[in-house]
């Protein structure tokens, strides 16, 4: 159900008004910012005009509609409300000039990056935000959040976005840092799209959009991927486990990304694995500057052939990437072409 936001202004100036503003879709998914105490601890349960009810005067910034898609802790966020959000957004993309979706902040770099793939050639703002503090609590940074991402909304750019904290960040870069402070969130590997102070926005980066495209949508995905961070010790073993439950994995490895091959040897269990039609994908444990595996023996052991090289990406776009890739072709080489292509600036070098 789409509900329509009243406004605070009367008859016809409201109306002029209107005439000349945008047009947006607010989609609600739950997380702090709509969070109340509850018995056993804050849980999602305000809805989307109590949320804008926090807000007075964003009538005569824009028009805003508001359609609860889910009420959920961001921890409980799966794949398949990803492709929720992708279609209820494709459905209404012609009637609104931009999207803003409220969300957790635990798991919002995975969606926003999910949405990036599944949502291409955008002519169109698509916004994700949140709070580290329910915006029904006397100190937070839900208000500014929601009133940021609104803004941004409102510019003539396409892409997914993340605004945190008065930083714009590209949605395929974003990641979760800190798990209290108001400046949660930082782009890796990624300039910062823009910043907001105020009513103010300021590029740090030309945005393109293709504005003479069709929106593309693409929401099938394969979530038979699992995430290994390799520790010392880690038995060679239990990649025997993963041979029967999954088709992609991706292995968070150590500094530029070499794999052990002395001791207990990984490196020939991740070409088993390969052999036997699973795509693996390397990546660093290391926030910044992403793998290199040219650098030293342990990396340069590592078949670059078969296994999926990751460069810059952050694994929060990893993970979305390849479930969308494999709901398409399992094809290990294919797989291999399609992860290592940039889609959404999620690799840059």
């Amino acid at each position: 159900m789409i509900v329509k936001q009243g406004g605070l202004l009367g008859g016809s100036i409201l109306e002029k008004l209107k005439s000349k503003m945008k047009k947006l879709m607010l989609l609600t998914t739950g997380g702090t910012i709509a969070s109340l105490e509850g018995k056993n601890g804050l849980v999602p349960e305000m809805k989307a005009d109590e949320i804008l009810g926090h807000l007075p005067g964003l009538d005569l910034l824009c028009q805003i509609d508001s359609k609860p898609l889910m009420n959920i802790d961001s921890t409980n966020m799966q794949p398949e409300d990803w492709t929720e959000m992708a279609q209820s957004i494709h459905k209404h993309y012609h009637d609104y000039d931009g999207f803003v979706i409220t969300h957790g902040t635990d798991t919002m770099a995975y969606t926003s990056a999910a949405l990036s793939y599944m949502l291409q050639d955008l002519g169109k703002p698509i916004v994700i935000t949140g709070s580290q503090v329910p915006i029904a609590f006397k100190k937070t940074d839900a208000k500014r959040n929601i009133s940021d991402a609104i803004r941004f909304a409102c510019e003539d750019i396409g892409g997914v976005y993340v605004v945190f904290d008065g930083r714009v960040i590209q949605g395929t870069r974003a990641i979760k840092l800190r798990t209290k402070s108001y400046d949660s969130f930082e782009s890796i590997n990624y300039p910062y799209i823009a910043t907001i102070f105020k009513d103010k926005i300021e590029y740090l980066k030309p945005v393109h959009s293709p504005k003479n495209k069709e929106a593309k949508l693409d929401a099938s995905l394969c979530t038979d991927v699992a995430l290994v961070k390799l520790h010392p010790g880690i038995k060679p073993e239990f990649f025997d486990f993963l041979k029967n439950q999954c088709r992609g994995i991706v292995i968070e490895s150590y500094g530029s990304g070499g794999i052990p091959f002395q001791g207990r040897n990984i490196l020939e269990k991740l070409n088993e694995l390969v052999q036997c039609g699973i795509s693996v994908v390397i990546t660093t444990q290391c926030l910044e500057e992403g793998e290199d595996m040219d650098i030293y023996e342990v990396g340069r052991k590592v078949n670059k052939n078969i296994i999926i090289r990751s460069r810059n990406m952050n694994t929060e776009a990893i993970v979305p990437k390849l479930m969308w890739i494999l709901a398409k072709t399992q094809d290990p080489k294919k797989v291999k072409e399609m992860m290592e292509t940039p889609i959404a600036e999620d690799i840059t070098f």
